[in-house]
């Protein structure tokens, strides 16, 4: 019997399944949770999934709803008696006839993934592009037969001082009834672009209007975070995340772009994806925060050049090769009715400018909210997602580039990887001694080794390693001497140690033994080798850009980087030695930005002049890139010392042992580690 391949959307998992499989018991058997409350008999119909369609070139998957069998009689009885939405399935009833690639959706997960993305607090000075004008205009009068729109847009210059005053077309056939419904008091919202060009009148309010709204949203290629925030007080009043829906079509940005280069309607399912994520994310905000949709006058975007292409409706194909051409890098000014956000009639959408071909908007952001340009100290600033980007900097000079680290950080590509969610490894300690390991689980307070994680263990389960937890079992594995610095899992330990496990010609270490057995294999290893040398090879070409051979501070941006811990983003090597107290996590920086940018127009100028000034560097031509990868690929570091990371961790000695890698027998690599301190 032929056995088809099923990919999992978003957690990336798959497998292979004999053809009749449930897609259900398909899920199950990958640890791809699927609520079912019925016991299969399709009728709580909470296992829905969908079937996407098209060529998954990365995955070498065509899927199409030929490959999945017809509608059966419980999925025709629930869709008739209950709501079965266009497009879903029940994974109950629906069985796998083809190759597959299966959306869960997130209103069906059981463990969804945790998008940790808050407002970081940050008090923003005030000076919105809406501003709320109360004016009093002057009633008719036969003698001054001036229009009734004319005579609002006199008392709105003569109070606040806005002079010949744009007006937006819907408003038109509303004026004359606002205006007497307000008894001639009437608050206008009049929009200022950044440029200087003429200002617009874009609503109008009876009476006095004391109040307005925005969104700042940083879309990622992983996780989309909005803020709704008080445009007139700065005040954030809700904030809310999810996945990005685009990770069915691609988990890195360059299988999106295949995507939308071998389907013909690729980019328009990804474009009305990511707004449909959107619009649902607004609800979401303007429920916590207790306004109407109608009240958000003003919305500013980030997102890397792919994102902010596909979310304004424009084709990224000419993202995926040299010379990786913006069709628009400076700033955007649109109507929010424009790209299918139905907010009030006249909101209106910014987003920042573009850096380069793969350095977007959202670092744009980021440099806005940390301020390289704007200090004399050498600041590292890196958002590490599927395509990491670097900015590095001080007020005299600014460079930037991006390295294509690829989807391993974030569990993808790593055998018991997983996104951020309940039931994911998130924090692990090996005993050099014992080699047995210790670890935290998101959704679980105490530690493996604790009293009460088995019982928690029980109910939420153990199901995967997200990607801090990645960072710091291949960095505990190397401190522990579990792995040479050039990333050879040590065979040797196999006698001593049962956790040790081998594979053929090479070897695991067996991180956890339970339902779900979670192993460490050569390849994941090799798989973040790759991710990390590619990140560190980037750096590496800025640090020779500008001439220097240290950071003063790092930076570690994004969702993921907020959640990893310095010390072992060191010890594995993904960013050069420096001071620990001078690395920190920064948090959602390009939320921050685009929040800055939503409530003070002229951090809009600042980003926009900045931006003319960074220098973009092209990883893919320059000629050191490759030696400084090669270098890279060794824990920390082949060639760069880490003296600073050497006084508060114990690193093993140098032993290289490249042939096992390489599917050779290990040899002589020994056993190293001892003391050190656990921090």
């Amino acid at each position: 019997m032929t056995d088809h391949l099923v990919l999992f959307m978003p957690s990336g998992k798959r497998g292979r399944f004999p053809s009749d499989t449930p897609v259900l018991e398909a899920a199950r058997q990958l640890g791809v949770h699927v609520e079912s409350v019925c016991g299969g008999r399709g009728i709580c119909g909470r296992c829905q999934v969908e079937v996407q369609e098209g060529v998954f070139a990365k995955h070498g998957i065509t899927s199409s709803n030929e490959h999945i069998s017809a509608f059966g009689g419980n999925e025709t009885r629930y869709a008739e008696k209950r709501d079965l939405k266009q497009g879903r399935r029940l994974s109950c009833s629906a069985k796998i006839l083809g190759d597959l690639v299966i959306d869960i959706p997130q209103d069906a997960v059981v463990n969804a993934q945790v998008v940790r993305k808050d407002s970081d607090g940050r008090v923003i000075e005030r000076n919105p592009a809406i501003q709320m004008c109360y004016v009093e205009v002057e009633e008719p009068d036969m003698h001054k037969p001036l229009g009734d729109l004319d005579r609002l847009l006199q008392a709105v210059e003569a109070d606040w001082g806005f002079r010949n005053v744009a007006v937006d077309t819907y408003l038109y056939g509303q004026v004359q009834q606002i205006l007497r419904k307000g008894n001639w008091k009437v608050t206008a919202a009049i929009h200022e672009p950044v440029d200087g060009g003429p200002a617009t009148l874009v609503a109008l309010y009876p009476g006095l209007k004391n109040e307005a709204y925005g969104i700042a949203c940083d879309i990622g290629s992983t996780t989309i975070a909005m803020h709704l925030s008080s445009l007139l007080s700065g005040r954030t009043l809700a904030s809310s995340g999810t996945s990005n829906p685009q990770i069915r079509f691609g988990e890195d940005l360059m299988s999106r772009v295949s995507y939308v280069m071998m389907n013909p309607d690729g980019r328009e399912g990804m474009t009305r994806a990511v707004r449909e994520a959107l619009n649902e994310l607004i609800d979401k905000v303007c429920t916590q925060g207790e306004i109407d949709r109608a009240d958000i006058l003003d919305a500013v975007f980030v997102g890397n050049p792919i994102m902010h292409h596909l979310f304004l409706g424009i084709d990224p194909t000419e993202l995926g090769g040299a010379p990786f051409a913006l069709a628009v890098s400076g700033a955007v000014n649109v109507k929010s009715s424009e790209i299918d956000l139905p907010l009030n009639p006249g909101a209106r959408v910014y987003m920042l400018p573009c850096i380069a071909g793969h350095v977007g908007a959202d670092a744009a952001a980021a440099t806005l909210t940390e301020g390289p340009h704007r200090q004399d100290e050498m600041m590292l600033l890196v958002d590490v997602g599927t395509n990491a980007e670097i900015v590095l900097g001080n007020a005299a000079r600014t460079v930037a580039a991006s390295s294509p680290t690829g989807p391993a950080f974030e569990g993808a590509e790593i055998s018991c990887g997983q996104r951020a969610a309940p039931g994911a490894i998130e924090r692990i300690r090996i005993n050099p001694e014992t080699l047995e390991p210790r670890y935290r689980v998101i959704g679980i307070e105490p530690w493996s080794d604790e009293p009460g994680f088995d019982e928690a263990a029980a109910k939420v389960g153990v199901t995967g390693v997200c990607g801090s937890g990645i960072i710091e079992i291949i960095a505990e594995m190397y401190l522990a001497g579990i792995i040479t610095e050039d990333g050879v899992i040590n065979g040797d330990l196999a006698a001593t140690s049962p956790r040790i496990i081998g594979n053929g010609r090479t070897f695991s270490y067996l991180l956890r033994d339970g339902e779900q057995r979670l192993m460490v294999t050569q390849n994941d290893v090799r798989a973040i080798q790759l991710a990390k040398a590619a990140l560190y090879a980037g750096i590496k070409l800025l640090m020779d850009k500008q001439g220097i051979d240290h950071v003063d501070r790092i930076g570690l941006a994004g969702a993921f980087g907020s959640f990893i811990d310095p010390k072992y983003a060191l010890v594995l090597g993904l960013v050069p030695d420096c001071d620990l107290e001078r690395v920190k996590a920064v948090g959602n920086a390009a939320g921050t930005g685009a929040r800055m940018a939503l409530l003070n127009r002229s951090h809009r100028r600042e980003i926009e002049a900045t931006v003319t000034r960074i220098e973009k560097i092209e990883t893919a031509l320059e000629s050191k890139f490759q030696e400084h990868f090669v270098n890279a690929m060794a824990l920390p570091n082949k060639v760069d010392a880490f003296p600073l990371l050497a006084e508060v961790v114990t690193l093993p000695e140098r032993s290289m042992d490249t042939a096992a890698a390489d599917g050779v027998e290990p040899g002589a690599a020994r056993r190293r580690g001892g003391r050190r301190n656990r921090g």
